[in-house]
């Protein structure tokens, strides 16, 4: 599996690189995908919106997305990680995870379960 991530402010980088790592798998910006099963991890924009660049990339390669993870804020409140529920609403993703900005220990430990699982 592949982890691609989009991410504004460098949260989602840090979280997709420590998962990877962990696992020995593939980390890379969207624009660098080069197709085959992914997990996305992209982070929530404005008032809990899936960003644009996500939004593309789910339009070209939504087929081959396993599963996705999302960060937010929780200052966010409601909107706190929204974009995750969304594409697992509107492209029928399954929402691996909703993680409070670059994640914690319990957040990487429950996405490389999810991963190992899916092996």
């Amino acid at each position: 599996m592949i982890l691609v991530y989009d991410s504004l402010t460098g949260n989602t980088r840090r979280f997709a690189e420590r998962v990877g790592g962990a696992l020995g798998l593939p980390v890379m910006p969207l624009a660098h995908y080069p197709g085959g099963d992914a997990l996305l991890l992209t982070y929530t924009f404005g008032q809990g919106e899936v960003p644009g660049s996500t939004q593309r990339f789910l339009a070209q390669h939504a087929p081959q997305v396993r599963g996705v993870v999302s960060s937010g804020s929780y200052h966010w409140g409601q909107n706190f990680g929204r974009a995750g529920r969304r594409i697992a609403e509107n492209w029928g993703i399954p929402l691996v995870a909703i993680i409070n900005k670059a994640g914690s220990q319990a957040d990487l430990e429950r996405v490389q379960q999810w991963i190992v699982g899916q092996s």
